[in-house]
């Protein structure tokens, strides 16, 4: 169920010295160093590729690019590229060859997975895999190809490259913008936040499987539930998540909640591993027009930037692959202008399609009492498990549609009806 990294099969061109020669840090680090940092090689302030950001989406595409002998130079305003974090997902989410690419990043795989509520449970034998930080990071690290520049906060994204706040230029003929999630007036949201506590046990913890979703809990603060990832027979990761109208997080109260959950199911905590916390955007309208009319010309943005997530889940890793390709089947040489058009057709045709999970949030937030939101994701696990991989992978059909929504809802009818218009969303009504 655990697999180690092997960072050659995702990078086809690889350093064989220490993979710190492809990384700098800021002048702000330490005194007396240049604007991009202090390191033993020599900088190259051209490049192919420039990506302003180092988090998930970003970090996908170099890989991808890399592949294909592409130089790229990833400019990330924290301590370090990846952040802190576990990306989840289903297997189905992806097109098998995107699977075996990925392979190498996966840390931890398991067979099937499972979902708890008051009333039902349920045994899924849909594969289940994450990535970490860390093996996406030194995957980063280890290609010769990709060149970090951490600690290093672009002040300005400009035609032909970009401005760090030190005042240097990387100049690049493709800039691309993965900062990460921006607020919109053309998106408006609901929020899915945690708190993640990775736990070393006092004895085996008896889990084969994750528990995506258990609900049998207080139902505070929105749709809650929490998230369970055996790592090893005493380690696991426990989330308490929310889907909540506020998105402000309490780390305090959320990381006190999972040390409760963990005593409530007999858990004995041995050692507290690492943490990790997150908020993350539920997409209740998003006029895609307007959010791209106000995107500058002179860059293509990916991944939360572009407001490339899944609507529901608000995870965006299956939809940082599929960007990877696409943008890695444009061909030599990559321009902004031919990565920004092909982002935009992407973005105008998976709004099209995203509707329908718009419409069912609406329905979660705004028609759904907060305590009773569980009572939506209670029926939508009573379907059958083709239709529910269908549903996480973005690729739900016209007869999926009807079987999600047929039947007595678990909402007042009549604020279902007002869920229907997004129009009247986007308008706040």
């Amino acid at each position: 169920m655990f697999s180690h990294i092997t960072a050659a099969a995702v990078c086809l061109s690889r350093r064989t010295e220490n993979s710190a020669d492809n990384r700098t840090t800021t002048g702000r680090a330490q005194e007396g160093t240049s604007a991009l940092g202090n390191t033993n090689s020599n900088l190259n302030r051209k490049t192919d590729v420039v990506i302003a950001g180092g988090g998930l989406a970003a970090c996908i595409v170099a890989l991808r690019l890399a592949e294909l002998g592409h130089h790229i130079a990833i400019v990330e305003a924290g301590e370090q590229i990846c952040g802190n974090h576990t990306w989840s997902f289903h297997r189905t989410d992806l097109e098998p060859g995107d699977y075996a690419r990925l392979q190498p990043l996966i840390a931890h795989e398991w067979s099937g997975q499972k979902v708890v509520f008051p009333r039902f449970a349920r045994s899924l034998t849909t594969p289940y895999a994450s990535i970490t930080s860390d093996a996406l990071r030194q995957a980063v690290y280890d290609c010769e190809k990709i060149r970090t520049h951490e600690n290093a906060k672009v002040e300005e994204i400009r035609a032909g490259g970009v401005v760090l706040d030190g005042g240097v230029e990387i100049d690049a003929p493709c800039v691309i913008d993965g900062r990460g999630f921006a607020p919109d007036d053309g998106l408006k949201l609901g929020f899915q936040k945690f708190v993640g506590v990775e736990v070393e046990l006092g004895r085996p913890h008896g889990e084969d499987v994750p528990t995506i979703m258990d609900a049998a809990v207080d139902q505070k603060d929105g749709y809650r539930f929490f998230y369970v990832l055996p790592l090893s027979p005493t380690r696991v990761l426990i989330e308490d998540t929310r889907y909540s109208d506020d998105g402000s997080l309490d780390f305090e109260a959320l990381h006190s909640d999972v040390l409760a959950y963990a005593a409530n199911r007999g858990w004995v905590v041995k050692q507290l591993k690492r943490t990790e916390k997150g908020i993350l955007p539920i997409a209740l309208a998003h006029d895609v027009l307007a959010f791209w009319d106000r995107v500058p010309l002179h860059s293509a943005p990916i991944g939360l930037r572009a407001a490339l997530f899944h609507p529901t889940t608000g995870y965006s890793l299956p939809i940082a692959v599929e960007t990877a390709n696409l943008i890695a089947g444009l061909g030599r040489p990559l321009t902004t202008a031919a990565v920004r058009k092909a982002i935009y057709a992407y973005a105008l045709n998976r709004n099209q399609e995203q509707a329908f999970y718009r419409f069912l949030n609406r329905m979660l937030f705004r028609a759904a009492t907060p305590r009773k939101r569980y009572l939506v994701l209670q029926r939508f696990y009573r379907l059958p498990q083709s239709l529910i991989q269908r549903f996480y992978a973005g690729r739900i059909r016209p007869t999926d549609k009807l079987r999600i929504i047929a039947g007595k809802p678990p909402v007042p009818i009549q604020k279902a009806v007002r869920c229907v218009s997004e129009t009247r969303a986007l308008a706040g009504k």
